[in-house]
């Protein structure tokens, strides 16, 4: 497992869709994924540290958790199939890990929130990551 941390949050400029750049702490690679226009905007918020007046949909989900005394231990992006990445929250309940299938957006999301790590499996940063170098004009954050 290779430890992440999300870089940007953006707009890829070729296609218009939103897009989380992860990158490793060495800051070699980057794990682009492109996501949903909401996830893109909850992950910003969490980024940037801001609360909306009323809780969203992954501040539910944390509230939720918190409120039965779970938190989120870390996020591991675990697959690639079809160009669609698959990742798993581990979740530390009443020190029992369960381990919940997830969309890494949301997983993302969910690990901003509880300053918890996220993690890839060799495999697919292998198969998905690009060097840093070779990065892009860096997309805006929202």
């Amino acid at each position: 497992m290779i430890e992440l941390r999300v870089d940007r949050v953006g707009v890829d400029p070729e296609n218009g869709l939103a897009v989380v750049m992860l990158k490793d702490l060495e800051g070699k690679r980057i794990l682009p994924i492109w996501i949903g226009a909401l996830e893109a905007s909850s992950i910003a918020l969490a980024i940037e540290g801001v609360s909306p007046p009323r809780p969203m949909t992954h501040d539910l989900v944390k509230n939720l958790l918190e409120q039965f005394k779970a938190r989120v231990a870390h996020v591991l992006i675990n697959d690639l199939k079809d160009d669609t990445f698959f990742a798993q929250i581990c979740l530390d309940v009443n020190n029992q890990t369960i381990e919940l299938d997830a969309r890494p957006s949301d997983g993302i999301a969910l690990a901003l929130r509880f300053l918890a790590p996220i993690f890839v499996s060799s495999k697919v940063m292998e198969a998905a990551s690009i060097s840093s170098s070779e990065d892009p004009t860096p997309p805006t954050v929202h």
